[in-house]
């Protein structure tokens, strides 16, 4: 991965991590738990593609669909 992409993907998690902590009223500590539990930032990456077109709100509601499938599927 060249460094450019890299620069832009861990701006692109690092901004939707603060606005999914905000979004619903997260410590950053919760956040850290939740992100073992549901690898958001890997999936940031993962799919930053598709991602970051779709806009902030966007990704959010996505990450919320996302957690909320696997949280049934448990």
């Amino acid at each position: 991965m060249e460094f450019r992409a890299f620069n832009n993907i861990a701006f692109l998690q690092a901004g939707i991590a603060l606005k999914f902590m905000r979004r619903h009223n997260l410590t950053p500590l919760q956040f850290v738990t939740m992100d073992k539990e549901y690898h958001i930032l890997h999936l940031l990456e993962v799919v930053y593609e598709p991602f970051h077109l779709s806009g902030d709100e966007g990704i959010l509601d996505e990450l919320d669909e996302i957690i909320a499938d696997q949280r049934t599927q448990r």
